[in-house]
């Protein structure tokens, strides 16, 4: 029904986007959930249980093509919600990985979610309405060895998001950038970083964080931390020098640190 409440998530076939699309399923919103794998298809069926119509669309949002078809799926509906959060990571050394997944993070993290930012914002503009989530991350308040590349993305959407909601802030718009610390999700066994101390250590509840990006969103936050640990982390990254974040960074990132405890 075009008066239906149209909510789009990226990232959505599991993890922090597929909770985000439950809450909003739950409250009714029709969906268009959008990933790079075929389990988007299996997660938008879940999602149907809710009573509300869900749309699946496989794409990779690292290419303009793939956010294209996304955008081409919405066509002229109008967008209630949309959350920004589909992202990868990248572990090791920045001079051992590969062009090829190096380029892929900052595709995925920065170039497609600001593509996508760009051109459903503007559309939301036009309206006059509707709020816009981007999944941030604490990891960009710290210089990130071993996950340089991640980090530096994430130092971006922490900063674009802001940035762009000060822009905004006279417009119906209202934008909110969530910042969880890690959370259980596939995320480090797809960033090669299972043999670290911060991929085999207890997370965040992917549930937990999605609810408190969601919250602060409907409320027109500005941004959230989730977590009561990663508040502290990031109360000290303030105040902490670069060069013993980097270090400290190292501690969590290093290949093989797993087991040097």
């Amino acid at each position: 029904m075009d008066d239906a409440k149209l909510a789009v998530v990226t990232g959505a076939s599991s993890g922090i986007g597929r909770e985000l699309a439950k809450l909003c399923a739950k409250d009714g919103y029709d969906l268009i959930v959008v990933a790079d794998e075929p389990a988007i298809r299996q997660a938008a069926e879940a999602l149907q249980s809710h009573n509300v119509a869900v749309e699946a669309v496989e794409a990779d949002l690292a290419t303009e093509d793939g956010a294209d078809r996304l955008i081409a799926t919405i066509g002229d509906r109008s967008i209630d919600l949309l959350f920004l959060n589909a992202g990868r990571g990248l572990g090791r050394g920045f001079v051992d990985q590969d062009w090829a997944q190096v380029r892929r993070v900052i595709d995925t993290n920065v170039t497609g979610t600001v593509y996508l930012a760009r051109k459903l914002g503007e559309r939301m503009v036009r309206k006059g309405r509707g709020r816009i989530l981007f999944t941030g991350s604490i990891a960009g308040f710290m210089p990130g060895t071993f996950q340089a590349v991640y980090n530096g993305t994430k130092a971006f959407i922490d900063s674009f998001a802001v940035a762009l909601r000060h822009e905004l802030k006279d417009s119906g718009v209202s934008v909110t950038v969530l910042m969880p610390g890690a959370t259980q999700t596939r995320f480090f066994e797809r960033a090669d970083m299972m043999d670290t101390k911060v991929g085999t250590a207890e997370k965040d509840n992917p549930a937990d964080v999605a609810k408190d990006g969601y919250e602060a969103m409907l409320a027109g936050e500005q941004q959230v931390i989730s977590g009561w640990k990663n508040k502290l982390q990031v109360a000290a990254a303030h105040v902490t020098p670069a060069g013993t974040l980097a270090e400290q960074h190292r501690g969590m990132a290093e290949p093989g640190s797993a087991a040097k405890d």
